[in-house]
This record gives C-alpha cells, sequence and structure tokens, in this order.
C-alpha cells in the first residue's frame, strides 16, 4: 500500500514513543493515572488501546464494548481479539434499550440520525465511567477523518486526549501493524458500524489511500488546485474533499465564544499559559 504513498511512511519506533509518552505526559499532567477506551472492534480504537498499553500498563486501561442490537458480531469477536491480547479490563454495555426508547416515537428517522445518537449515547457511557474509575476518556478519531469532519460531534470525535489526531489513516494501518495489533482487524473494511453493512469508504465514495495521498499535498505541502491537477488528482475528487474541510471546521474547534470582555476564555485566557502571568 505504501509503495503509492511513501512520503505516508513512519518510522514505527520513534512515532510510538512520542506518542505514547505525551499520551502519559498529558494524562498525568491532568491528575490521573488510568484511561478508558471505547473499542469498537475497528483498527482506530485497537491502536489507541496498544498504545495506552504501552503509555500506562494493561491494568490501568479500561477498554468498554458497547454493541447495538445491528451492530456486527465479528465487531464484537475483533474487539474481544484485542482485549484478550492486551489483558485489559473490559465491560460490555448494550446500548439498544435506550436507543430504541428514544427512537420509539421517531420510527422515520434516517439511519444518520440513528447512527449520531449511538456515537453520543456511546461517548456519554464513556464520560460517565470514567468517574466511576477515575480515567481519562482516550480518543480514537485519526487525521483523515477529523480533516473530513468523518463523525459525530460530541460522539466518537470526543475525548480528553487524542494519540491518532495526527495519524492519516493508512499511517494507522501501519502502526497498528508495528504494535501487534490483530491482523482481522487491519484487514477487514474500515466502518463506525453505525448501521448494519456499513463501511467508511462506501459512505465517503472513495478510498482511504487516495484520499490520504491527497491530503498529505493538500493539507502538508498546501499544494495549489494546479499542483494537484498536475499530480493527477482528478478535479471533482479535490473539490470534494477541499469542500468537506471547509464545512466541517466548526467540528474541529472548540464551541465558538463570542467575545464580550477583555480576557475571553479560549481567545485572551488561555489555561496554562495565562494562569498567574
Amino acid at each position: 500500500m505504501l509503495e503509492k504513498a511513501p512520503f505516508l511512511r513512519l518510522d514505527e519506533e520513534v512515532a510510538t514513543r512520542l506518542l505514547t509518552t505525551a499520551l502519559r505526559e498529558e494524562v498525568n499532567k491532568a491528575g490521573f493515572d488510568k484511561v478508558i477506551v471505547g473499542l469498537s472492534g475497528g483498527i482506530d480504537s485497537a491502536l489507541s488501546l496498544y498504545l495506552c498499553v504501552k503509555a500506562f500498563g494493561a491494568e490501568n486501561v479500561i477498554a468498554v464494548r458497547m454493541p447495538y442490537k445491528t451492530s456486527s458480531p465479528a465487531s464484537l469477536e475483533d474487539a474481544q481479539l484485542a482485549i484478550d491480547d492486551t489483558g485489559v479490563e473490559s465491560l460490555t454495555i448494550d446500548i439498544t434499550p435506550q436507543i430504541d426508547a428514544y427512537f420509539e416515537r421517531i420510527p422515520d428517522a434516517t439511519p444518520l440520525r440513528r447512527g449520531n445518537k449511538m456515537a453520543r449515547e456511546r461517548m456519554s457511557i464513556l464520560y460517565d465511567l470514567s468517574a466511576q474509575y477515575e480515567a481519562l476518556v482516550i480518543g480514537t478519531s485519526n487525521r483523515t477523518e477529523l480533516l473530513l469532519g468523518y463523525g459525530t460531534q460530541y460522539g466518537d470525535s470526543a475525548s480528553a486526549v487524542n494519540p491518532l489526531g495526527d495519524l492519516y489513516k493508512t499511517q494507522v494501518r501501519q502502526l497498528a501493524a508495528y504494535l501487534g495489533v490483530p491482523e482481522p482487524i487491519i484487514t477487514k473494511p474500515p466502518s463506525a458500524d453505525l448501521w448494519e453493512d456499513q463501511t467508511d469508504e462506501d459512505e465517503l465514495g472513495f478510498n482511504y489511500l487516495d484520499v490520504d495521498r491527497l491530503l498529505y499535498y493538500m493539507i502538508d505541502r498546501q499544494y495549489t488546485l494546479e499542483q494537484l491537477l498536475a499530480l493527477q488528482f482528478d478535479d471533482a475528487f479535490i473539490r470534494q474533499v477541499s469542500q468537506r474541510i471547509i464545512r466541517n471546521q466548526y467540528k474541529r474547534t472548540m464551541p465558538v465564544i463570542i467575545k464580550l470582555s477583555e480576557r475571553t476564555v479560549g481567545i485572551d485566557f488561555r489555561y496554562l499559559r495565562d494562569w498567574g502571568s
């Protein structure tokens, strides 16, 4: 795969060391020793789990599976592979009762609405459990998803610390293989498992390698439209991706605070930088 995009190749040892060191520092700085991860059975959450185990030890990591009645049984099985391999404590919480109770009054709700509700319900559960276990919630959204807005605001895109947010999906696969994530998790089609037979690439309309290549030149290299076209990227594809990045900027920021005072939170006052200065 990386033959088509050698510029995305990671130094796995260095990347692992940087990610686990920073993860440990950020969690400890907040006064926590434990972390909690929502484990879907997919590659992103599995990689977050393996990085957490490397950073904190299996005894300080809690993995939570949160299936809905239409979730793929294979996803549960794949998540269990990661749990068994790492030896972390795990919980399984069926979200079907609360999701169905909500949508009883909205029987014609679209799959997108149902999927978003499931994602937010799962994150709500993780944050509740974080209080029980005194453990910070660790993110599982990769850089490709964040740039494209392919995630649910205050759902799967929420977390206290995200170790994957600067890794393209192609790099997630590379690092997952390096850290020993089970092969069935790495090789299966990526899916948020929000509804039956859903896959990321079918929903997006393009594959991750192609969009990662484009994003690299568009974001990292800051190529112009003319330069991207010269690399044989399709004009419609470029514009589709560009529009997604622009449209979903609101998902990548904290809520906008309308400025009124001299020292507005998040604008002029940024703890820790400004505290006591």
